[in-house]
Order: structure tokens, then C-alpha cells, then sequence
């Protein structure tokens, strides 16, 4: 008799090989489906817990005190400054007829119906 495996044998070696590589790249593959599911719910209940943006923006000057410009709450330009802080509709409108400068972008004065009006 010889020493040598049937290529049979071989064959069924070979198709157990094949199928326990398979069965570890399907569990590798649905941990990481697992892993991004996790992330997306995660993000879909961040989102969902966000507060709401302010609908009016003041934006400071570098040292804080000063009053450069309104803005509309979602302006593109107010998140891009970093310097803005949440107001109320009654402080933007005092801002801007204290002569405060509108964001020429989101156009506030426009929105709050005071074009040109001091």
C-alpha cells in the first residue's frame, strides 16, 4: 500500500479547508456588519438628541465683548466663525438698531423685516 493520500482524500481535505476559511470570513463579515449598524443607530439617536439650533446668532469679537455681526441660526458663516453665541429675537433686533452689522450670507435683517432701518 502506499503512503500517499488518495486524491480523494485529498479532495475532501481540501473542500474542509475551503469551508472553514468560509465560515470564519461570513463571521469576520457579520462583525463587522454588527459593528456598523451599531455606529449608525448610534448616530441616528445623536441626531435625534440634538437640541435644535438657536434661531438667532450674535457673533463676538476676539475679545468677547464686542458685538460684530448677526446672523440667522443656521448660517454657514456663523458656525465657520466660531464666535457666536445664541439670542433672542429682541436682542438681535436691539443689535442691529444699535448699528450691528447683518451677515451679508443669511441676510437677519431681512428675515426680521428691518432692511435699512436703524
Amino acid at each position: 500500500m502506499s503512503d500517499q493520500p488518495s486524491r480523494l482524500e485529498l479532495l475532501r481535505f481540501a473542500r474542509r479547508v475551503v469551508v472553514q476559511q468560509a465560515t470564519a470570513a461570513v463571521r469576520q463579515l457579520d462583525g463587522w456588519i454588527a459593528d456598523e449598524e451599531r455606529r449608525e443607530a448610534e448616530r441616528r439617536r445623536g441626531e435625534e438628541m440634538r437640541p435644535p439650533p438657536p434661531d438667532w446668532l450674535l457673533q463676538y469679537g476676539l475679545n468677547r465683548k464686542n458685538v460684530d455681526a448677526v446672523h440667522a441660526g443656521d448660517c454657514w458663516a456663523a458656525t465657520k466663525s466660531g464666535r457666536c453665541r445664541p439670542a433672542s429675537r429682541e436682542q438681535v433686533v436691539e443689535a442691529l438698531r444699535h448699528g450691528v452689522p447683518a451677515c451679508v450670507h443669511c441676510r437677519p435683517d431681512t428675515a426680521l423685516g428691518l432692511l435699512d432701518n436703524p
